[in-house]
């Protein structure tokens, strides 16, 4: 579920590119108009502007917006006008070249449907002209590497059924793989993790529980530490519930002495448009404090404004 509102008055791409024009030229960018304009366009509306745009200024929007912009907000606006998979290749990039940030790299490849995964794994070779694999063989070691080449390769099924037999079977498999036996055998925590739809480990989770009164989650923690346990928690909390995840990280981002702001703009950026409302939700019943009032206190000026535009309403 989306938060994105619609601006009061319904505007055409031509006049939104036209605006966006005016605020770049003379001195000094508006960039409380840009903020205005863009933070309120849906996917659609955004390409259709940087359509005209390049139509009507022989100027590509993104490049003016680079200039023109800085700090926080010129990274929470060019994010956003991405589509979700040609974000998702552009933070995996970056995360794995420029700004080596293998937890960023991580949440955003485990936290994804297995067809936004195939989706944005083709947009990434067309655009860097390199497999996401081949970075991921660059960047990462031992068994988180192992985990994220079987994520990304794995074709898992989408849909809520399970099969009670199976689910039986991979809870036992885990428990031997890990509690039951001194050390741990990683390769079984891979296989399962990587390769079962979220419905099916989400009844795993509590299939363990009954079977061994501990949660899998605890399980994964003892068993496994580093990016591994990181890759492993993201897959099984987002089997879950990914809206209860994304509050968490979220508050970890602003918890504390200063804010983490590039984890703030990508989690609030890239789940805009898919589910921030449930986000919010959990957010509240969570920690008891809207979504909305932390990023305001955590934030300020054009950036905060932008990002509360993209939050919705505090209700």
């Amino acid at each position: 579920m989306a938060t994105l509102t619609v601006p009061p008055t319904l505007t055409s791409p031509r006049d939104d590119a036209m605006q966006l024009y005016r605020a770049f030229k003379g001195f000094g960018c508006d960039t409380a108009a840009v903020v205005n304009i863009l933070a309120h366009r849906d996917q659609t509306q955004r390409a259709l502007i940087q359509q005209e745009y390049r139509t009507m200024y022989s100027d590509d929007l993104c490049n003016r917006l680079s200039k023109e912009l800085s700090g926080n907000t010129k990274r929470a606006v060019l994010l956003w006008m991405y589509d979700p998979p040609g974000r998702d290749a552009a933070i995996v990039r970056q995360a794995l070249s420029s700004e080596i940030d293998l937890k960023a790299a991580t949440e955003v490849i485990c936290s994804r449907t297995s067809s936004q995964i195939q989706h944005f794994k083709q947009l990434y070779y067309a655009r860097f002209r390199v497999y996401l694999e081949h970075d991921i063989e660059r960047q990462t070691t031992g068994d988180h590497k192992k985990l994220l080449l079987a994520y990304l390769s794995a074709v898992r099924y989408e849909g809520p059924e399970i099969d009670r037999a199976t689910v039986e079977h991979d809870a036992k498999a885990l428990y031997k793989a890990g509690e039951k036996k001194l050390g741990t055998d990683e390769k079984t925590f891979i296989r399962i993790f990587s390769e079962r739809s979220r419905a099916h480990l989400a009844a795993v989770d509590s299939a363990y529980h009954s079977m061994y009164s501990n949660s899998l989650k605890k399980a994964v923690k003892s068993e496994t530490s580093g990016l591994f346990e990181f890759g492993l928690l993201t897959i099984l909390q987002c089997a879950q519930n990914p809206g209860k995840y994304f509050a968490k990280v979220l508050r970890k981002a602003m918890k504390g002495l200063g804010t983490n702001d590039s984890t703030l703009t990508r989690v609030i950026v890239t789940r805009t448009e898919i589910d921030m409302q449930y986000i919010k939700a959990e957010y509240r019943k969570k920690y008891g404090k809207s979504l909305n009032d932390a990023v305001h206190s955590e934030t300020s000026s054009n950036y905060r404004t932008f990002l509360l535009a993209l939050l919705g309403p505090n209700h």
